[in-house]
C-alpha cells in the first residue's frame, strides 16, 4: 500500500494543478491508475512527510499548498495549541457556569477541545503531541507553538499540579516528533526549568503561554509563579465591570479586583485577554454597550484582548432554573448579532485584538440564548471593525508590498501604552506589532528587580503565514526584520521618555532571538540597558 501511495504523489507532484478543485479531480485519477482508495489530504500529508525525511522526493511548495486544510491556524504566524487542565473544585459560584462530572467548571464533555482531551484522559504531553501532528497532517508548520492553558481558574489548582503540567507541555514539544510512550494517567516529569532549557534551541519553541484565571486570585506571588512557570499573557474571567452584575451572578470579585489585576498584570509586563460576557442577567442591551464603551475610555481597564461570550442556558447550571421559571430571558441571535456589530464598528480601538466572538459550545447542549457558530463570517459584510483580528494580512502579502510605520498612544492606570505598527499606508493590513508600557508610578521599587526603572516590551508579534524558524520566505512578513525595527523603535522612544533600561516578557522559545539583539536573561525577562 505504501509504495502505491508513494507513486501517487511522485505523479502528483509532475502534473499538480492550480485550484482545490483541479487537484481533487487529478487525486480521482490518480487513484483509479494506482488502483487504491482516494487518499485524505491528511494521508497524503503523512506520507509526503515521510518521502521528504527519507529524502526520497524533492520538496513540493506547491503541493504542500494543495494539501493544507484550515489555512486559518496559523495566518497568525503562530500554531495555536490548547490543552485542558483535569477537574479540580472551582472557588466560583456562578450562576451561568455549567457543572459536569470530571469535566474543569464551565466546560462541557461535548466541546471540540475537551474531546480531545478526554481522549487524552487530561495527560498534557500527550495533548500536546496529539494536536501538534493533527496540525502538521493538515499541512501546518508547527516551529511556533502558542500554548494555550484552559480549564477554569488556573491560580485555584496546586502548585505541584501547574508545574508539572507545563513541564510536560514544553517536554512533548522539546520531543517532538518522537513520541514516548507515558501512563495517560500519570504526569512524568517535574523538571520544569530544565524542560524550559530545552526549549530555547528546540524544533518546536513555545513562544507564548497563556493562562486563564480570576482577577481576585492575582497577587504579586500569583504573577512571580506565572513567570516562573513561563506565561507570557493572563486570560482574565471580568464577565462584567458592573458590581451589581456581577453580585447577582454570584462572581464571587467586584470590579475593583479586576482594576487592580489589570494594573498588576501590566506592570509586570503581561498582555491581558479579558472575557466578557453580554446579556448577562441583571444587564441589558444599553448596559453592555456602556460597558464596552468604558473598556477603552476609561484609564482602569484597556484589555489588549478580547473574548466575547453572549450568556446562554445550559441545563447543569444555575441560571437553568431562573430561566424555567421566566425570571431571566437571554440574548437572540438576532439582537447578538445586531449588538456585536454595534460594538466593533463603534467601539473597538486598532490595538486590540477580537480573539473570539462566540464560544466552542455545541448547539445541541444551549436550551435558550445565541446559538450562531460562524458570526465572523455573517457579519463580515456589515463589519467595519480596525480591531488587530480584522486588519491581519495572513496570506495576503505581497512582496512589493507598501509598509509604513504607525504610532497611537493612550493612557492606562499606572503607565503610558504605546502601540506600534507595521501597517498598510491605508492602516487596513496589519504586519506586525509592538506593545510598549511606560510606567509612572514608582518604577524603582517593583517587586520584580528586573523591572525597577524599566520600560516594558509587553509584546512583539508579526503577523502572516507562519515561516519556519531560521529561514525566510518572500511571500510572508515573517523574517523579514519587521520584528528588529519595531525593537529598535521601542529603545528609541523609551531613551527619549528618560529609561535607563528596557525589559520584554519574552516566551521561553523567543529568548534566542533577543539574545541576538543584546538582551541578557534577568529574572525570567530579557533586559537590556540603555
Amino acid at each position: 500500500m505504501h509504495s502505491a501511495y508513494d507513486n501517487f504523489i511522485r505523479a502528483a507532484i509532475r502534473h499538480l494543478p492550480d485550484t482545490q478543485a483541479d487537484f481533487l479531480h487529478l487525486k480521482k485519477q490518480l487513484s483509479a491508475k494506482f488502483k487504491i482508495q482516494t487518499p485524505t489530504n491528511a494521508n497524503l500529508r503523512e506520507r509526503y512527510n515521510y518521502l521528504l525525511a527519507q529524502k526520497k522526493i524533492r520538496r513540493s511548495p506547491k503541493l504542500e499548498k494543495l494539501l493544507l486544510s484550515r489555512r486559518v491556524r496559523t495566518e497568525s504566524g503562530v500554531a495555536v495549541v490548547a490543552v485542558l487542565t483535569k477537574s479540580y473544585p472551582c472557588p466560583g459560584q456562578c450562576l451561568y457556569c455549567p457543572t459536569e462530572k470530571e469535566m474543569p467548571k464551565s466546560y462541557l464533555s461535548n466541546e471540540p477541545a475537551v474531546m480531545r482531551a478526554i481522549s487524552a484522559k487530561f495527560n498534557p504531553y500527550a495533548q500536546v503531541q496529539s494536536r501538534l501532528r493533527s496540525l502538521e497532517l493538515n499541512g501546518h508548520q508547527t516551529d511556533k507553538v502558542e500554548l494555550i492553558v484552559m480549564g477554569g481558574t488556573f491560580s485555584a489548582l496546586p502548585k505541584a499540579y501547574q508545574q508539572k503540567f507545563v513541564a510536560e507541555c514544553f517536554r512533548a514539544c522539546n520531543d517532538y516528533p518522537k513520541r514516548i510512550t507515558c501512563n495517560a494517567k500519570r504526569i512524568v516529569s517535574d523538571n520544569l526549568s530544565g524542560e524550559q532549557k530545552r526549549n530555547e534551541k528546540a524544533k518546536h519553541r513555545i513562544i507564548g503561554l497563556t493562562l486563564e484565571t480570576r482577577p481576585d486570585y492575582i497577587d504579586e506571588k500569583e504573577i512571580v509563579n506565572f513567570r516562573a512557570l513561563g506565561c507570557t499573557r493572563v486570560e482574565l474571567g471580568v464577565q462584567s465591570i458592573f458590581d451589581d452584575v456581577l453580585r447577582k451572578n454570584k462572581r464571587g470579585h467586584a470590579v475593583s479586583e479586576t482594576i487592580r489585576a489589570t494594573k498588576l498584570l501590566k506592570d509586570a509586563g503581561f498582555k491581558i485577554n479579558y472575557h466578557i460576557m453580554p446579556g448577562l442577567p441583571g444587564s441589558s442591551i444599553k448596559k453592555d454597550y456602556k460597558m464596552f464603551q468604558e473598556l477603552f475610555s476609561s484609564q482602569n481597564f484597556q484589555p489588549d484582548m478580547l473574548k466575547i461570550y453572549p450568556t446562554v442556558v445550559l441545563k447543569n447550571s444555575a441560571l437553568y432554573s431562573l430561566w424555567k421559571r421566566g425570571e431571566y430571558k437571554p440574548l437572540t441571535d438576532h439582537q447578538f448579532k445586531k449588538f456585536i456589530v454595534k460594538v466593533k464598528n463603534e467601539i473597538i480601538p486598532p490595538y486590540v485584538r477580537i480573539q473570539r466572538l462566540i464560544r466552542d459550545v455545541p448547539a445541541a447542549s444551549i436550551i435558550a440564548g445565541p446559538i450562531v457558530s460562524n458570526l465572523r463570517q455573517l457579519i463580515a459584510t456589515e463589519s467595519k471593525c480596525q480591531c488587530i483580528r480584522c486588519r491581519e494580512v495572513g496570506a495576503d502579502f505581497r512582496i512589493d508590498e507598501q509598509i509604513v510605520l504607525d504610532r497611537t498612544e493612550y493612557a492606562t492606570l499606572g503607565g503610558r501604552e504605546i502601540f506600534l505598527q507595521y501597517v498598510s499606508p491605508d492602516k487596513h493590513k496589519l504586519f506586525a506589532l509592538l506593545r510598549l508600557r511606560l510606567p509612572d508610578s514608582s518604577p524603582l521599587s517593583h517587586f520584580i528587580p528586573a523591572l525597577r526603572g524599566a520600560a516594558l516590551i509587553r509584546e512583539v508579534h508579526t503577523y502572516g503565514k507562519m515561516t519556519a524558524i531560521d529561514t525566510k520566505d518572500k511571500k510572508n512578513p515573517q523574517h523579514i526584520g519587521l520584528g528588529k525595527k519595531l525593537m529598535l523603535e521601542a529603545e528609541k522612544i523609551a531613551r527619549e521618555y528618560g529609561f535607563q533600561k528596557i525589559v520584554v516578557i519574552s516566551g521561553i522559545g523567543v529568548r534566542g532571538y533577543y539574545r541576538k539583539l543584546g538582551y541578557k536573561l534577568q529574572d525570567t525577562y530579557m533586559a537590556k540597558g540603555l
